[in-house]
């Protein structure tokens, strides 16, 4: 089973590498953000399988916090996007 983890491993970590580059040269900046999204994504995935790996739990809490702030984020820029103020 360890080596299926180490493959998948591997595998979210070559996609963080391509949307990284989503992320550098997007045309836009919802193209960005959508590249941030899919990397917080790929972030809790990875932190999962290291999880699995070592039996430390505690990695899905950095998984978990990751993805509430990257919530977070894509909730901020829609408002900027649209023209609303934060508070509103």
């Amino acid at each position: 089973m360890s080596n299926y983890l180490n493959i998948l491993l591997y595998v979210q970590i070559g996609l963080s590498v391509i949307c990284m580059y989503r992320i550098i040269r997007g045309p836009t900046i919802p193209d960005r953000m959508v590249g941030v999204d899919i990397f917080g994504i790929l972030v809790v995935g990875v932190c999962a399988i290291i999880s699995i790996q070592s039996e430390k739990s505690f990695i899905l809490d950095i998984g978990i916090a990751w993805i509430i702030l990257s919530f977070i984020g894509t909730l901020t820029l829609a408002k900027y996007l649209t023209g609303k103020k934060l508070n509103e």
